[in-house]
């Protein structure tokens, strides 16, 4: 009893601190583009992304990985595995694979991998600007180690310790991000999560190719030139907060209708109200949808998609779950958003659970 108070008030002071976060850090504008391992902000699983990341309050499983790991632990199943790919802005592509095992009394473990696909891109130079024939990928990675554990059969906590990895030719950044995560669910059904994202250390790209050599141009004929070495100044990650509820609304035996709502405040650029709805078909077959706003506390104003350069519009999907044995099942989602400027994203993931 005094360890579930203890975790109780934790989760409290953990929602309060993260309103005190909101109102001092404001999401505006006047920040975009300041912080860099954006990559770590790009949605995972096409279920989630279907939701619009409305669902840290009630995910569980391997999905949790990415949205809320308190969730990770309460997964009913042994072992999860999942593989999903997006086709991201740019004709840039994501893929991301990730598992998870239930330790038993140790809690829940999970590790995943994400990685962006470029294609490949011209090398230029000031005598070649229009390319010297050869080629060049940058390299992007994220490696994730994620541990979870139910506390009390109303409490879950889970923390995300990321490696991040940047690449172009010989020059490179490297840095780690934690994320911190509780659920929380009510005695009348209401589910509440608390996410903390990309808490870490700063990011700075050094390398080879940041040297260069600088001609003399002096009329001394001893005068040959060096070589200097350029250096970068470094940057943040971009760290979020978050908070969720959700509530499920059963329909007779077979039908369930959840609502979820987060709010999610960015320190480097707008806040976000997202809001979700998902329909469970008797647990096979689910289709969801959810809708984004963007907050300009500059101008105390609401922006959405198409309009004032608001990127993210409505998101929708669907998924299918269907059972291969007695204890192995495989699952099947998609995920569509509505993206101005760029090419809508959409996401693929197949998830086996055992």
């Amino acid at each position: 009893m005094k360890i579930s108070k203890f975790l109780a008030f934790t989760l409290v002071l953990a929602i309060c601190i993260s309103f005190l976060l909101a109102d001092a850090f404001a999401g505006t504008g006047r920040r975009t583009g300041t912080a860099g391992a954006q990559e770590l902000l790009i949605p995972v699983s096409a279920a989630g992304a279907a939701l619009g990341g409305a669902n840290i309050a009630n995910v569980k499983g391997i999905d949790a990985v990415f949205w809320n790991p308190a969730g990770l632990a309460a997964s009913s199943h042994t072992g999860e595995a999942m593989f999903s790919h997006m086709n991201y802005i740019a004709d840039i592509n994501m893929n991301y694979v990730a598992a998870n095992f239930n330790a038993g009394g140790l809690g829940t473990l999970g590790f995943d991998i994400k990685t962006l696909d470029f294609g490949d891109i011209p090398v230029t130079t000031e005598e070649s600007p229009d390319g010297t024939g050869e080629m060049f990928s940058p390299n992007f990675i994220t490696l994730g180690l994620t541990y979870s554990r139910t506390m009390t059969d109303r409490i879950h906590f889970g923390v995300n310790a990321k490696f991040v990895s940047e690449k172009v030719m010989q020059v490179a950044a490297r840095g780690l991000a934690f994320d911190l995560g509780l659920q929380y669910t009510t005695t009348v059904g209401v589910r509440a999560g608390v996410v903390l994202k990309n808490i870490g250390t700063n990011m700075k790209f050094d390398g080879n190719d940041l040297e260069v050599f600088t001609k003399d141009v002096s009329d001394r004929p001893d005068a040959n030139g060096k070589n200097t070495r350029l250096v970068l100044a470094s940057f943040e990650l971009p760290v979020s907060y978050e908070l969720g509820l959700a509530y499920d609304y059963k329909i007779g035996e077979l039908n369930t209708l959840s609502m979820m709502g987060t709010f999610m405040n960015n320190n480097f650029s707008l806040d976000e109200y997202r809001l979700a709805a998902e329909y469970n078909y008797n647990n096979f077959v689910f289709l969801r949808g959810s809708y984004l706003l963007g907050y300009d506390a500059d101008e105390d104003k609401i922006r959405v998609s198409d309009e004032d350069a608001y990127l993210w519009g409505p998101s929708f999907g669907g998924g299918i779950n269907l059972s291969v044995g007695a204890s192995m099942g495989i699952k099947f989602d998609y995920a569509y958003r509505v993206t101005a400027l760029f090419d809508n994203n959409q996401w693929f993931s197949m998830t086996l659970t055992f």
